[in-house]
């Protein structure tokens, strides 16, 4: 009797332990860490516009410009949520003055950040950060339609890539970083690619958007299509 009473204290404590270590396993940093946010942030990046057509040979044009994004003021998004706004200023070269050219949104929350554009919500990140984790982070996007011109945002699967990795953007080395693959897909008339990188106590440090469309195999590229590259290259 006092064996099998002490066989069952001690199965009972392997399995608290067992609990205890699944739970610890899954505890994750909070989205903010990654994505923070209080007015008077700013981010500076360079960014590469790049163009796609055919005209005389030429395929892409790359244009370049410095932007800043600057964290202006907490506000409340259209259904009452805690957000704040975020002014993009934009010049031609480092010794240009800053011009404000859009305004942003992004709305923090418990399990997920969400950053407007263009009347665009994205779902930009989202917990649990861990490894392989995904979701859909276009889904407020009508792509289905059948006069939307955003087909190519439709069914993006985003996917924690790389979790609390160093990284080198530009000249800088981030130690915490997160990367986000969106979406990887080509076809002969076609492709669509991005992702994003987030750096611990800092946020978005790197972006890399491609989307082309020829409209047939020997077409031209139609007029949506276009890329983005977008580095970090001074915060506070």
């Amino acid at each position: 009797m006092r064996r099998s009473f002490l066989f069952t204290i001690i199965a009972s404590l392997l399995i608290f332990s067992a609990c205890k270590k699944s739970t610890e396993d899954f505890v994750t940093p909070p989205l903010r860490d990654y994505y923070p946010l209080t007015v008077g942030k700013y981010i500076t990046y360079s960014l590469d516009s790049i163009v796609y057509y055919t005209n005389f040979g030429v395929s892409a044009v790359v244009k370049s410009y410095q932007v800043k994004h600057v964290v202006d003021a907490q506000i409340t998004d259209a259904i009452g949520r805690p957000a704040y706004r975020i002014i993009r200023f934009i010049r031609s070269s480092p010794t240009a003055a800053w011009v404000a050219d859009n305004t942003f949104m992004a709305v923090p929350g418990e399990t997920s950040i969400e950053f407007i554009e263009n009347n665009l919500r994205y779902i930009k990140l989202r917990s649990a950060i861990k490894q392989d984790n995904s979701w859909k982070g276009n889904s407020y996007i009508n792509t289905s339609s059948l006069s939307s011109n955003l087909k190519y945002l439709d069914d993006w699967d985003y996917t924690y890539d790389s979790i609390n990795v160093a990284a080198k953007v530009g000249t800088l080395t981030i130690d915490s970083t997160i990367k986000v693959a969106q979406i990887d897909q080509q076809t002969a008339i076609d492709k669509t690619f991005s992702e994003e990188k987030y750096a611990k106590g800092i946020g978005l440090i790197y972006r890399n958007f491609l989307y082309w469309n020829k409209g047939n195999a020997n077409g031209t590229y139609t007029d949506a299509s276009y890329g983005v590259i977008l580095k970090m290259i001074d915060h506070n």
